[in-house]
């Protein structure tokens, strides 16, 4: 039976740190890591026995450090937890990056999977619920600052009901007269859809079994790379590489850019009255 250990924060920043230089170099010396993480060498030299001796990374003295498929595993887990905290300091609490990025990296060591589950899940249902999304964030956001300046802070809740009912018969119109449905192989770079079904086997289907991906999660297309045989995405926290030919297997609803579109133009319209 093999033996499982259990990290602490501070070698799991490491393996963090290690994960994100060799996704730049391939590979990390010890003195990058001493770099980016802002520590002397001999510390450095401490925690990479540590990691070595529990199986996460491949590490001799003066050579190249890599790591193992365990350390590869659970680096990514953790970069998961920051992001999906960073995303919610900074897409909905409208925390400064700066501040955002150091909180995250405090609180992600004691986030538990089913946590992080639901706060990616909360996320993915701000993104997409029709009477939430970015207008009903900067309505929070609003009403933070009022709250602030008097005791009266949601003395404007009669005028946003009527905005949220103005603008959710506008995407319900949309989406009544056209449809969104279309295979995740045709968005672009910047374009989100929600998952309703993955058909055929091949690699998508281990990585979704694998993740717990099922239909209802938004995907996020984040680049395309020059070969153009390929695209590189986001689902439920995790930055995954697909081939087109699985790309194709998916089925998403497109996330609708027109809907924003509308709502902007409608509320210009509104300002400059």
């Amino acid at each position: 039976m093999r033996r499982v250990y259990k990290l602490s924060a501070n070698m799991e920043d490491y393996l963090e740190a290690i994960f994100h230089i060799i996704s730049k170099k391939q590979a990390a010396r010890a003195k990058d890591i001493a770099k980016r993480l802002k520590v002397n060498n001999s510390s450095v030299t401490g925690a990479l026995r540590t990691l070595a001796e529990k199986g996460f990374i491949n590490y001799a003295p003066y050579d190249l450090i890599t790591l193992t498929s365990r350390g590869t595993a659970l680096a990514g887990e953790i970069i998961r937890k920051h992001e999906a905290l960073r995303d919610l300091f900074v897409k909905v609490l409208y925390v400064e990056s700066i501040e955002a990025e150091e909180a995250a990296c405090k609180m992600e060591h004691a986030v538990s999977p089913m946590i992080l589950d639901r706060l990616i899940r909360f996320m993915e249902f701000m993104e997409s619920c029709p009477r939430s999304g970015e207008n009903w964030i900067k309505e929070f956001w609003g009403n933070c600052e009022t709250a602030c300046k008097n005791d009266k802070p949601y003395q404007n809740c009669e005028a946003c009901i009527s905005r949220c009912l103005a603008d959710f018969k506008i995407k319900k119109k949309l989406l009544e007269n056209k449809s969104k449905e279309t295979v995740l192989k045709k968005l672009t770079p910047g374009q989100k859809g929600k998952i309703l079904k993955i058909k055929g086997d091949g690699e998508i289907s281990k990585q979704t079994a694998a993740m717990g991906l099922m239909p209802g999660s938004l995907i996020e297309v984040e680049n395309i790379p020059p070969t153009g045989e390929s695209m590189d995405v986001k689902v439920r926290g995790y930055h995954i590489t697909l081939k087109n030919e699985d790309a194709a297997r998916i089925t998403v609803e497109l996330y609708d850019s027109e809907v924003k579109s509308e709502k902007s133009e409608k509320r210009e319209a509104r300002s400059e009255k």
